[in-house]
C-alpha cells in the first residue's frame, strides 16, 4: 500500500500543471536597419573575436592577461557562481527532501508520580529514515526555479558584458598611451628645435638683428612647448597607470615594436548592419533574461492561491531497549500526508500576484529601453566611421600644407625676404597640424572599438553553446 500511495505521489508531481505566462519577446522598438536601404550581412549568429579583431601583438598579451587576471572581472565570474549555486538550491525543492535520525531517551519518574508508587527509570531509542516532500502539483516550485535559471542566465551575460568591456578599455587605454607617447616624443623634438631657435635669435638679438618681439615670439613658442611635454609626460603615466590596473597586475613591454597608430592595427568591421546583431548584446540578452525571471514569478505568485500538498513519513526501529534496537517486532513507521488551503490573507495573495505583474511590466519597459540605446549606440558608431574618415582626410592635408608653409617660411627667412615672425608662426602650425593627425587618428580608432563594443564583440568562438544550456541541478 505505501509503494502505491508513493506512485501515485509521483506521478501527480510529475504531471503538475505550469501557472507561468506564455512568454512573448517585446517588438523592438527600433527600425529594422541602421539606415535605409542597407542590407544585412551579419547574421545573428556571427562572433567578432577580439583575437582577430585586434591585430597589434603587445595589445593582444595585454588582453590575454587583463582576462585572466581583472579584478572586476573575476568579480562577476563569482557572482555568476553565486547564482548558480541559488539555482541548485531552489531546484532541490522539486525532490523529496531525506534525513537519517537518531534518538535516545531515558526519563526517571519520581515514587510521587508514579503508578506504581515507586520510582521508575524508562528507556525510548528511535532509528528512523524520514521523508517529506512537497507535492508541485500548481508549478508553485517549478516557476521559483525558473526564475532562478533566469538570474543565472542574466549574470552570466552580466559576466560576458564586463569581459567586452574589459576588451575595450584595455585597447582604449593602450592606444591612448601609444597616442600620448607619439606626442610626446614630438613634443621633446619640437623643443628641441624651438631652443635652438630661441638661442640664434637671442645671439641675433644681441648684435642688433632681430627685435625684441621676435625674442618675445621665439621664447613663447619654447615655454609653450615645454608645458605641452610636462602634459604628455603626465599622461603617458597616468596611461600605464589606468593599463596597469586594467590588467590586474604589474606589466612591461615585450621586446617586439607596437604596431604605430597609422598601420591597420584594427581589423574591419562588417558595414552593412541589420539591427537584429542587437540580441546579441549581453545587456541586451541580460534584460530579456531578468523578463523572463519576472514572467516566471507570476506562475510562482498564481500558484500560491492554490493548496499545497505535502508527504511527510518516517519508518525505523522503535525500542526500549538499545540492544534490541533492530531487533524482530521493533519496526517502526508513520505516514502524514498534510494539504494546505488559503482562505484569509487579507489581500496578500492578490497584492503579491499584482507586483509580479507590475515588475513585469517595469521589466519590459526596461528592456526596451536597453534595445533603444543598444541601437543608439551603433548607429552612432556607424556615423561616427564615416565622419572620422573625413575628418582625418582632411586633417592630413592640412598638416601637407603646413609643411609646405613652414619650408617656403624657413627658405623666405633665410633669403631675408620674410620676418622671423612669420617663420615662427608657420613653426607653431605645423606642431598642431602633428598634433592633430595624432590626435584624430586616435579618436578614429577608439570610435571603431566603440562601435566593436556596440556590437557587442567578444572573446568567444561560440557564444550560442555557452548560453544556450542551463546549469545542472
Amino acid at each position: 500500500m505505501k509503494s502505491s500511495v508513493l506512485s501515485l505521489a509521483v506521478l501527480a508531481a510529475l504531471s503538475g500543471c505550469s501557472l507561468i505566462p506564455e512568454y512573448e519577446r517585446p517588438v523592438a522598438p527600433v527600425p529594422a536597419n541602421w539606415t535605409e536601404g542597407v542590407e544585412s550581412n551579419l547574421q545573428e549568429t556571427q562572433v567578432i573575436s577580439w583575437r582577430s579583431f585586434f591585430k597589434d601583438p603587445e595589445l593582444q598579451r595585454l588582453i590575454g592577461l587583463a582576462l585572466e587576471n581583472n579584478r572586476d572581472l573575476r568579480v562577476a565570474a563569482l557572482n555568476v557562481e553565486a547564482n548558480r549555486a541559488l539555482y541548485d538550491i531552489q531546484g532541490a525543492e522539486l525532490y523529496p527532501q531525506v534525513d537519517v535520525n537518531g534518538n535516545g531517551t531515558r526519563t526517571r519518574m519520581p515514587a510521587d508520580l508514579s503508578n506504581s508508587g515507586d520510582s521508575m527509570i524508562t528507556s525510548q531509542y528511535t532509528a528512523t529514515l524520514g521523508l517529506s516532500w512537497e507535492l508541485d502539483l500548481f508549478g508553485r516550485i517549478r516557476s521559483l526555479r525558473e526564475q532562478a535559471l533566469q538570474d543565472f542566465l542574466a549574470s552570466d551575460e552580466a559576466r560576458r558584458g564586463v569581459q567586452i568591456s574589459l576588451v575595450a578599455d584595455v585597447a582604449s587605454t593602450y592606444l591612448t598611451l601609444q597616442a600620448d607617447q607619439a606626442l610626446l616624443d614630438m613634443t621633446a623634438d619640437t623643443l628641441k628645435t624651438y631652443e635652438e631657435s630661441y638661442a640664434l635669435t637671442k645671439r641675433s638679438n644681441e648684435v642688433g638683428v632681430a627685435s625684441s618681439l621676435e625674442l618675445a615670439q621665439a621664447r613663447t613658442a619654447v615655454e609653450s612647448a615645454r608645458a605641452s611635454l610636462a602634459r604628455y609626460r603626465r599622461q603617458v603615466a597616468q596611461d600605464r597607470n589606468a593599463l596597469t590596473v586594467l590588467v590586474g597586475q604589474p606589466w612591461s613591454a615585450t621586446a617586439g615594436n607596437p604596431m604605430l597608430l597609422d598601420e591597420d592595427v584594427l581589423a574591419d568591421l562588417p558595414v552593412g548592419l541589420s539591427s537584429e546583431v542587437l540580441y546579441q548584446r549581453p545587456d541586451v540578452l541580460q534584460a530579456e533574461h531578468q523578463l523572463l525571471g519576472v514572467n516566471a514569478s507570476i506562475g510562482a505568485a498564481k500558484a500560491a492561491f492554490f493548496p499545497s500538498i505535502s508527504l511527510t513519513g518516517a519508518a525505523g526501529s522503535a525500542s526500549s531497549d538499545l540492544d534490541n534496537l533492530f531487533g524482530s517486532g521493533s519496526e517502526y513507521w508513520t505516514f502524514s500526508p498534510s494539504i494546505s488551503v488559503p482562505i484569509f490573507r487579507a489581500g496578500a495573495l492578490k497584492a503579491s500576484l499584482d507586483y509580479a505583474e507590475i515588475s513585469r511590466n517595469q521589466q519590459i519597459a526596461q528592456y526596451e529601453g536597453v534595445i533603444q540605446n543598444a541601437f543608439r549606440e551603433v548607429a552612432d558608431g556607424l556615423e561616427a566611421r564615416e565622419t572620422y574618415v573625413d575628418q582625418l582626410t582632411a586633417q592630413r592635408a592640412l598638416l601637407e600644407a603646413s609643411e609646405d608653409y613652414f619650408r617656403l617660411a624657413d627658405r623666405r627667412y633665410n633669403i631675408g625676404v620674410d620676418s622671423y615672425l612669420t617663420l615662427l608662426d608657420a613653426q607653431r602650425q605645423l606642431f598642431e597640424a602633428r598634433q592633430g593627425v595624432i590626435s584624430d587618428r586616435l579618436s578614429q580608432l577608439l570610435s571603431e572599438i566603440t562601435l566593436y563594443r556596440a556590437l557587442g564583440g567578444g572573446d568567444f568562438a561560440n557564444q550560442a553553446a555557452e548560453r544556450g544550456e542551463a546549469p545542472e541541478a
